[in-house]
């Protein structure tokens, strides 16, 4: 059977994008929500796993963008400017401050300046943050697993697969997407 957009109709879905999209389907019959489908999917399971908000991390008293900075500091192995810590974790440079500033208080991260060029820090790990990390790391992996759980090893490898695809040629054409 074919479904108002054209496409072959699958099964009923019962989720709350399904919902929103049979809503629009009424009032606009002839549009194509596919692109609404996949996107309002994504940006819906995002919302959630942000709102779990990650329990593993939360017991430890860190924010997941705290985890990130702290993990692509381990993860590299070497200092990192704030700069490269943005581009790494995906923030902006004010953000990195915010939360150097928190996690070097907290004694897990610290400061060195340039000797060549005062206006350039350079943030590393304490020992302190290093543990941290990895403790905290097979804790949260265990927490993603079990909320991953309800796919199946090869739901789970191939939703991985797709999105990496989606992923990869949007951080290759994102300049084009921004116009």
């Amino acid at each position: 059977m074919t479904a108002p957009n054209g496409r072959p109709e699958e099964p009923a879905r019962h989720d709350t994008v399904a919902a929103v999209v049979r809503q629009w389907q009424t009032v606009h019959p002839g549009l194509d929500t596919g692109p609404m489908e996949i996107i309002g999917r994504v940006n819906r399971c995002a919302a959630l796993l942000q709102q779990a908000e990650d329990a593993p991390l939360r017991r430890a008293g860190l924010s997941r963008p705290e985890f990130d900075l702290l993990g692509a500091l381990r993860r590299t192995g070497h200092e990192l400017t704030p700069g490269e810590l943005a581009r790494e974790t995906f923030s902006s440079g004010a953000a990195v401050t915010k939360r150097l500033k928190q996690l070097t208080e907290r004694g897990l991260v610290e400061r060195r300046g340039d000797t060549r060029d005062r206006r350039v820090a350079h943030v590393r790990l304490t020992e302190a943050g290093r543990d941290l990390v990895d403790g905290i790391l097979p804790e949260q992996l265990a927490y993603e697993t079990a909320v991953l759980s309800v796919l199946t090893p090869e739901a789970r490898d191939e939703l991985a697969g797709r999105l990496g695809e989606l992923l990869g040629r949007l951080e290759g054409s994102l300049g084009v997407l921004r116009a």
